[in-house]
């Protein structure tokens, strides 16, 4: 792939850990490395890291078990997805953790389970991350279609590793000292934390704006004013990133608010190739 003279190529990972219970669209492992790196530059050290439209939350979850941060806030506006981090972060985890691990998954078990409506939290979070396991890509938003075939001709267990899950749900639990999770608006809470000095910020909303808008047929709340978004980012006092599809609407509103853009390569689920862009003030950190 040829590259641009605003493009970089990927960077090897420094260690980390698969954290999050989610199987997510627009998953960002791939960009953890970048975020250690963006941290470990920031002189002074940030207090708080805030990521405001979290999703599975693996930048997040990274930061905070490397503890680069004194404190991480995530928040998350989909009912769903926030019923999980809730449970996990401020309810009971291990039980959570213990019916996972004990749930005996084949197509009747799933079926019978997500036709019964939540009783509490708690069957909530296991109903989301049971539909993000077994749901083709993790897709949770309406007429995601079931795995028939999966990997290696495992079908619908072909996303379920109990055992796995189990532990990082209770690895997040261990880490609830310096966690805290909001059930909210992610441009909300970027305004209401728009004047502290000692945020990090870390912004990835989902991908609607633009001619490809990938987002829509992913989450359920995809709609954002990402015109007001921009906004709001240009009255930060904190550093921050924002990650984005590689989009013209995107690189007119980056230039209209005199944010720098590069082009970072990444690769989907799939092992394609592909760009994204990575938003921020300064980014000659990238190239050092």
């Amino acid at each position: 792939m040829k590259k641009h003279a605003d493009q970089v190529g990927m960077y090897e990972a420094p260690p980390m850990r698969l954290l999050s219970p989610f199987r997510y669209p627009g998953g960002k492992t791939w960009l953890v490395p970048l975020i250690f790196r963006w941290l470990g530059d920031m002189k002074p050290r940030p207090d708080e890291f805030i990521e405001p439209f979290a999703g599975g939350a693996i930048v997040g979850l990274n930061v905070a078990f490397r503890r680069l941060t004194n404190h991480v806030t995530l928040a998350e506006l989909d009912e769903e997805v926030a019923a999980v981090w809730q449970t996990i972060i401020c309810g009971d985890a291990k039980r959570l953790a213990d019916r996972i691990a004990a749930f005996d998954l084949t197509l009747d078990s799933v079926a019978k389970e997500l036709c019964q409506t939540p009783g509490s939290l708690e069957e909530r979070a296991f109903q989301t991350i049971l539909r993000n396991r077994v749901n083709r890509s993790g897709i949770l938003a309406a007429g995601a279609g079931v795995l028939r075939n999966g990997e290696n001709g495992r079908g619908i267990k072909s996303r379920w590793y109990p055992e796995t899950l189990r532990e990082r749900i209770l690895q997040i639990a261990r880490m609830r000292d310096r966690i805290a999770f909001v059930k909210g608006d992610g441009l909300e809470v970027l305004r209401q934390n728009a004047n502290r000095a000692d945020v990090a910020f870390f912004i990835d909303p989902p991908y609607t704006a633009g001619s490809k808008q990938p987002g829509r047929r992913l989450y359920t709340h995809h709609e954002v004013d990402h015109e007001e978004l921009f906004r709001v980012a240009s009255t930060l006092t904190g550093a921050f990133l924002m990650t984005y599809s590689n989009d013209q609407t995107v690189r007119r509103l980056a230039r209209q608010h005199s944010f720098g853009f590069k082009e970072i390569e990444m690769k989907t689920s799939h092992h394609a190739k592909m760009t994204e862009l990575l938003i921020g003030r300064d980014l000659e950190w990238i190239r050092r």
